[in-house]
């Protein structure tokens, strides 16, 4: 399928729907998917899941994980690169099969409450992709993100609240320079529930779902095991980043320059359209796995970071303030701003979405087979 059919075909008008897509694809595939069931339900009382299915041999040694929507509302641009790669990239309509002892395990909607309620967050309010710390540990601490906490989720959006809070936001940014500011808003923060990027106090039901996929398809036990991640929010309009935040120079990190070439770009060297992060899935991954697992963020440019400060602003109020209406029009008008600058519903930035997520795949599974 060309990739503008592909792209007006395999973007979902909600969860609903993409899951609905999703188990059609594996069912034609003949594929029989393995569900988790989340213990809460959508807005519309759907069933939420995550559901994993596998593709080539069992006893693979090598393993390319596809995940979606970590980041919930970020789910769209997965789902379709996934639903993509089921009808399209596993040998069907001429495309090569997989590799000898290759396999593919894709994890569709990893955090679906965040998903179906158009939240970057699990139904705790935790940001997944900040949950991944040792929580026997002590907590990290961001003293600056603890000064900007209430310009970051004030709880009045009413003009003058808002106009406080950006001139709060803006003296730090004055004071400290734009990067101290994008680590103190979302390098990760353990203190404050209901605050953008929260970490959470323990692991969430998604961290503890993900890590049951891993053992119930002994990845641990496989010799090597490549990571795409999808997410959107960060760089040039369009464009998908292979964003990879392990240790410089280990051998994690090496695959990933090997495997993706230069377009990699590392957080940690200040190469990266994101700042380092705590928490992040990748730790949880090489915690599991070690040095035979190579993580990237697939990172989709949308719009400018403070239009995005803007719509999670508007969302942490809706769900800490209110009883969150579904049919209220400011619920309405609030879920439709954080859909459009999390999962924009134009095509060109669709079709540029599996562009790229077709060649991050593609060099994933040669990568795989070569090493």
């Amino acid at each position: 399928m060309d990739l503008l059919t592909a792209a007006g075909t395999y973007f979902a008008e909600d969860y609903r729907q993409a899951r609905k897509t999703f188990l059609a694809a594996c069912k034609t595939a003949g594929v029989e998917p393995k569900s988790y069931a989340n213990p809460h339900q959508g807005p519309h009382g759907e069933e939420l899941a995550t559901d994993v299915a596998w593709f080539g041999p069992e006893d693979a040694r090598k393993v390319l994980v596809l995940v979606s929507s970590t980041h919930g509302v970020e789910g769209f641009p997965g789902s379709a690169g996934q639903c993509d790669w089921i009808e399209n990239g596993r040998g069907a309509g001429g495309h090569a099969p997989l590799p000898e002892g290759v396999a593919v395990l894709v994890v569709h909607a990893v955090n679906p409450y965040g998903f179906a309620w158009l939240r970057r967050v699990t139904e705790e309010g935790v940001d997944l992709n900040r949950n991944w710390v040792d929580f026997a540990e002590p907590l990290p601490q961001n003293p600056g993100y603890e000064e900007l906490h209430e310009a970051l989720v004030p709880k009045s959006l009413d003009e003058a609240a808002l106009r406080e809070a950006d001139r709060k936001i803006q003296a730090y940014r004055e004071a400290h320079g734009d990067t101290q500011l994008n680590l103190a808003r979302s390098g990760g923060q353990y203190s404050r529930p209901g605050g953008v990027f929260f970490g959470g106090k323990e692991p969430t039901w998604a961290r503890r779902t993900l890590e049951r996929i891993v053992a119930d398809y002994d990845l641990a036990g496989r010799d090597l095991v490549a990571v795409v991640d999808y997410h959107t929010g960060l760089g040039p309009f369009g464009y998908g980043e292979p964003i990879a935040d392990h240790t410089p120079g280990s051998v994690n990190v090496q695959r990933a320059l090997d495997w993706y070439g230069d377009s990699v770009t590392q957080p940690r060297l200040g190469t990266s359209s994101s700042v380092p992060k705590t928490g992040l899935a990748e730790y949880g991954w090489e915690r599991l796995l070690g040095d035979k697992v190579t993580f990237v963020a697939l990172e989709y440019g949308t719009y400018a970071p403070p239009r995005g400060m803007k719509v999670l602003r508007q969302d942490h109020w809706l769900h800490n303030e209110t009883n969150v209406d579904w049919n209220d029009p400011q619920t309405r008008r609030i879920k439709s701003e954080i859909r459009a600058h999390f999962a924009p519903q134009m095509l060109d930035w669709q079709e540029m979405v599996l562009f790229r997520s077709r060649q991050i795949q593609r060099q994933a599974l040669t990568g795989l087979a070569e090493a």
